[in-house]
Parts: C-alpha cells; structure tokens; sequence
C-alpha cells in the first residue's frame, strides 16, 4: 500500500497540472461512468491529501469531491496524453496530459461534509502544517498494544505506512514491542518530528530514505541497495541481513497481518535517544 507521500504527491501533481483548468473526466472500465458524466467538462479546483486519502475538487454543485484510496493494489498514473489501457477507473486529461486511477479501494464522489468526515476521523499527518501530534499522543499513551502497531493506526499517525514504522522505530532504538502506554511524550516527540522530516524528505525526491550519510552504500564501502521499493533504509525488507550500524541480523515477524522488521540488536530502548 502506498504511503502517505506518494499521496501528497499526486495531490500535488494533480493540482499543479489540472488545477483551475477544465478537464475531460470518464470512465473507460464503467464502474464510475455515472459520475464522471457529471463531472466531464468541469473545472478541477486542485487536489489535497491527508494520510493515504486523496480529494479531488471539482467547480459542480455537491457531491463536488472525488474521493480516492488506492488500497493495497490501486495505482494513479500521471502521463502523456493516449489511449486508455487496461481497467481505468477514472481518467482525467485535458488533452496535453491524463491521469489514469487502477484497482483503487475506492472511488467515489463525496460531498463536502462527507469529505470532512473522513478528515475529522483521520489522525494527525505529519506532512500537514495543520497537524497536532497530540492527538495521536493521547491514543498511544492510552494503549497496551504496542507502539509498533500503533504506528499503522492511520488514527495515531495518517499516512504512516510498513517503511516509515519500521525505519523510525529503529532510528530511536526503540523495542517494537514496547506498549504506547510506556512511551513518554518526549519519545512521542522525537518520533513525531523525525516521521516529519523523513516523510518530507520522500515527498521531495520519490522514494525513502532513512539512511544516515555515516551507514550510506559510500561510506561503508558497499553495494547501493536494490529493491522495487527503492531507498537506502536500515530494517525494512532486510531480514537476515547484517544490521548496518551492529552488524546483528536484522530479524522479522507478523504483528497484525503485516512484516514487521526490527534490530535485536540496536532497538532495546523504551525511549528515545
């Protein structure tokens, strides 16, 4: 599934190529021709994000947003302008350029108090200036499950996805298994500000990375990871590995239907450095 900057992203791209312009709407595969006949020949407004929720506003009367989560399999594809090809949901063009939405999880036209529902219901996000890491403070601190659990909770922190829970909780050598109760608001902190700088850093290049330039492919003398994911990053996906900062294999178990990736080594720490 996609994280939240590759969300961000295309709210950008979205906005900075369609946005304040009309554009062409349909839906080659069918299942949402209803609503792109409505939407055909208006004008997009621009696109916004929260966590791994992308809103697509357009100049019509209510419902006039275009709710998108791409799921576990969707994908959205910015490119020239051609023929649609394959299962396109929803197309977008304006005759120089398409965006073209696969496999979501959803699409479906919201109005405005439906879209501010979903933003109500969302945790804080750390790629919004208008977050407050409190409020997903006061679910951790509540909680016996453990912080890395409650690193996927989308009401804890939106857009956090596997990479950026297993990369920040190593970063700290934080214990996944440690429960949010037991972590202090200062851990909190570091946690939260660090989610920020790196989730920033993702949505200005395209990939992750959590590497520190001290364990980069240069300074340790070795090969540049290869991964469809991309990135140089400590723990994720690099189980049976050799930890880059002890030299430990980096192990891995399910917690809650998902490959959690730690250091048995580095992270036996309840708070943050």
């Amino acid at each position: 599934m996609p994280e939240g900057h590759v969300i961000h992203r295309l709210a950008r791209e979205i906005s900075r190529i369609f946005g304040g312009r009309t554009v062409s709407v349909s839906s080659p595969q069918g299942r949402f021709a209803t609503e792109a006949t409505r939407l055909d020949g208006a004008v997009l407004v621009g696109a916004e994000a929260i966590g791994k929720h992308l809103f697509i506003e357009f100049d019509v009367p209510e419902p006039r947003f275009v709710h998108i989560h791409l799921g576990l399999i969707g994908k959205l594809v910015i490119h020239e302008m051609g023929a649609a090809r394959g299962q396109v949901r929803l197309r977008m063009h304006d005759e120089a350029t398409a965006a073209d939405l696969y496999g979501p999880q959803w699409c479906r036209a919201i109005t405005t108090g439906q879209r501010d529902a979903v933003w109500a219901a969302s945790g804080p996000d750390p790629l919004r200036a208008d977050a407050d890491p409190a409020r997903g403070y006061e679910r951790v601190r509540r909680s016996g499950k453990s912080i890395a659990a409650l690193l996927m909770d989308q009401r804890v922190a939106a857009g956090v996805g596997n990479i950026f829970r297993a990369e920040v909780l190593f970063r700290h050598r934080i214990r996944p298994s440690t429960p949010g109760k037991n972590i202090d608001a200062r851990t909190w902190g570091r946690i939260w500000d660090d989610l920020v700088v790196l989730m920033a850093r993702a949505l200005e290049v395209g990939r992750i990375d959590t590497v520190d330039e001290e364990h980069s492919p240069e300074a340790q003398s070795r090969p540049p990871r290869e991964d469809r994911h991309g990135g140089e990053v400590y723990v994720y996906r690099r189980a049976g590995q050799d930890c880059l900062v002890c030299g430990r294999e980096v192990r891995t178990s399910l917690l809650e239907g998902r490959n959690l990736y730690w250091c048995p080594g580095c992270q036996r720490r309840t708070r943050a450095r």
